[in-house]
């Protein structure tokens, strides 16, 4: 039983593998960036944990996109100076600029409008993290159980990395709990239903080989005990 059990793994495996994702366009979250020079990179860490130095310019933009490589940049000016002309050096603190594009209209979840653009100047302790800074100056902050930012100056309301369709609408989430201010956050996926939240067809058929297995070691572990 154990080998047959082993031969139906691929089938499911492929199945959790091929159903879904291919009409989703891509999901909607905050991607998060590091200025390089008159450019934006796609930032290599989560906010939580990259630690900017005085003078470093960071974005964040809302938007849905299917990875990192198609990804919507902050939009608009991002220069240091300008962002922190009016917040002076002081000994012992860091000045960190933060560019906020809480995104279009196209991409903003359903009955929601998103808020304008906004240039800020966090002024922090110098060991503070991205996330730290952002608390300082783009309060409240909302984060899923994996980390991953849910919401800068409380937008989105709610919802966290939803996977949408080609036409726009919810078709999985990332994390299917509904996230309020008490959660933390940073980036992790648990697909959701397309309707009614309930768990997609890849996480059931995903479950549903680690049954299989699981009967069969049990069935083998009997077999040689009575054997």
């Amino acid at each position: 039983m154990l080998r047959r059990a082993a031969a139906l793994l691929p089938a499911v495996l492929f199945l959790s593998l091929s159903t879904g994702p291919a009409q989703a366009a891509g999901y909607r979250y905050w991607s998060f960036w590091d200025r390089d020079g008159d450019r934006w990179t796609y930032a290599t860490e989560g906010p939580a944990t990259a630690r900017p130095s005085d003078g470093d310019v960071q974005g964040f933009r809302f938007a849905v996109s299917a990875n990192s490589k198609d990804a919507a940049q902050p939009r608009g000016a991002a220069d240091f100076d300008v962002i922190c002309a009016r917040t002076p050096a002081q000994d012992g603190r860091k000045r960190v600029a933060l560019v906020i594009d809480f995104g279009t209209a196209a991409d903003a979840p359903s009955g929601e409008t998103p808020p304008a653009r906004r240039a800020v100047c966090a002024s922090v302790d110098p060991d503070a993290t991205t996330a730290e800074a952002l608390a300082a100056v783009a309060e409240p902050l909302r984060y899923d159980t994996n980390a991953l930012l849910c919401a800068i100056s409380g937008y989105p309301e709610k919802g966290c990395g939803e996977q949408v369709s080609g036409d726009g609408e919810k078709n999985a989430s990332k994390d299917k709990k509904d996230v309020s201010g008490d959660k933390k956050d940073a980036s992790g996926e648990t697909a959701g239903g397309q309707d009614d939240g309930g768990p997609s067809l890849g996480l059931l058929a995903g479950g549903a080989a680690v049954a299989v297995l699981g009967a069969a070691a049990i069935w083998q572990t009997r077999r040689r005990r009575h054997g």
